[in-house]
Parts: structure tokens; sequence; C-alpha cells
């Protein structure tokens, strides 16, 4: 029987650092999908169902920055975690949905695979 990696939505608008971020998390052994805003990560979490983690920059162009689109999944898509990553904007205890993980920009790719493993319980 084979065991299915778990699926991480990348939302990150900056091409490059999506691009790195995919590699990074694909080398770690998850399947990685990616959007470059929330409205496209929105139109991806409606159409899959097998996502289990949507690691999410905080500053984005579109209808929604991070943190709103993190209240909306976990509002749509209770069962889904969240980890969120910014630079620039400094977050509150209340600011991400219970259970998400901030991860403050630069990170280290340790960090990434480590929040991503604890949260699909495969580290």
């Amino acid at each position: 029987m084979t065991r299915l990696s778990p699926v991480i939505l990348i939302v990150e608008d900056e091409f490059l650092l999506r691009m790195d971020s995919a590699e990074v998390i694909e080398n770690a052994g998850f399947e990685v999908i990616q959007a470059a805003n929330a409205d496209a990560a929105i139109a991806i979490l409606t159409a899959r169902p097998d996502i289990h983690v949507v690691f999410t920059d905080i500053q984005m162009p579109g209808s929604m920055d991070g943190l709103k689109l993190a209240r909306f999944v976990r509002d749509r898509w209770p069962p889904i975690k969240i980890v969120a990553t910014s630079g620039l904007v400094r977050v509150e205890d209340d600011d991400l949905p219970a259970g998400s993980v901030f991860l403050r920009k630069p990170y280290h790719v340790a960090e990434v695979v480590a929040a991503l493993r604890e949260l699909t319980g495969t580290g």
C-alpha cells in the first residue's frame, strides 16, 4: 500500500520566493501546489479536497492578504492547517486562527520543514 504525501498549497505573490519554497518543500517529501494570490488559492482549495496545509505569505496583492486568507480557510475548511510568513508584518497571537504557525522571513529551511511535519503528523 502506497502512502500519499501530504499536500501543501503555497500562496506567495513573489515568483522566485514561491519557486524556492516549492523546491524546499518538495525535497522534504511533500506534494506542492502553487498559487500567486488568495483568489487563486481559494479556487484551488475549492477544487482540491486533499490539501493539508496552506503555506501563505501575509502581504500580497488581491482581494485579501494572508491573514484574511487564513481566517477564510479556517472558516470554510477547518481541518486545513495554516503556516503564515512575513518579513514586514508584526503578527499578534489573535491575528491567526488557533493552531496556526507564524514564521518570520527570512526563515530557515529547517523551520519550514519542521512546522509542516508537525502540522501534518509526518515528523
